[in-house]
Formats: structure tokens, sequence, C-alpha cells
């Protein structure tokens, strides 16, 4: 199984809760997913209309697809259920969160599943406090190798 992570994501954002949800695809887009040409870079999603859309995820065309190459950052509708859409709904609205694709995978049955992230963002000192803890947890780990 293929995992793409939002490297990004952990480091800009608090994650609450995650879901998982389908994705639809249009032509040949799965493949340039199994390939691992996609980029995270400014997606988001949003809850329109009692649906869940992606919006400005790049999968990049197909190298070999030369019929139908579809608008690499189109917005993409996701698949979830009616209750999990109202949960993430009333808690963006509540709270004042954000909904971010935290990773895209590849699952046993070949379909393209994506783990959206219920998110709060995070500010510059909270950033700091993290990377100061990596950089201890790294050299404690250092130090045990020696």
């Amino acid at each position: 199984m293929k995992v793409f992570k939002n490297r990004k994501a952990r480091h800009n954002y608090f994650f609450i809760q995650e879901f998982e949800a389908g994705i639809v695809l249009h032509g040949s887009e799965i493949k340039s997913i199994r390939v691992g040409k996609l980029s995270f870079k400014d997606s988001f999603a949003s809850i329109e209309t009692g649906e869940a859309w992606l919006h400005s995820l790049h999968i990049s065309p197909y190298k070999y697809d030369s019929n139908f190459a579809p608008d690499p950052e189109r917005k993409r509708k996701l698949l979830l259920n009616k209750r999990e859409i109202k949960k993430i709904k009333s808690q963006m609205d509540e709270k004042g969160m954000t909904l971010i694709p935290a990773e895209i995978y590849i699952n046993d049955r070949g379909l393209a599943k994506v783990k959206i992230a219920l998110a709060k963002g995070k500010r510059q000192y909270d950033k700091r406090e993290d990377i100061k803890k990596k950089d201890i947890m790294r050299d404690m780990q250092r130090d045990m190798k020696q």
C-alpha cells in the first residue's frame, strides 16, 4: 500500500480528528496517483451544499495517456457519509477549524482513499516548540546509538 503524506500539514496544524474518504477521479488520475505525481501544496477540503469537496490538490496528467487529461487542480468530490459530513460541518462552523488532506493512499482493493483531518492552525511559537522537541529527540537518539 503506497501512502503519500502531506508533511507540511503536521507542521502547520494541530490535527483534532481524522476521517477516511473516497475520492472521485476521472480518466487516468488513478494512474498518476499510483506513480506518485501529486502535490498537496495549498490544498484544502470544504463542505458545500451537503457534499465534501477537495480543492487545489494537484494531480499531474499521466505521462502515457494521450486521450484525456483533466484539469490537474480541479475540485474533486469526496465520498463521505451524510452523518460524517454533518459532524464535520458543525465542528467547522462552531470552532473555526479547517479541513485539510493529511494523506492519500491506495487501499488493498486498489481504490484511492484520502485521509482528511479536522485541524486547527498552529501559531508561530507552537511551530518553534515542535521543532525544539524534534531536535531534542534527535539528539537523544544520536547519543543512545553511540
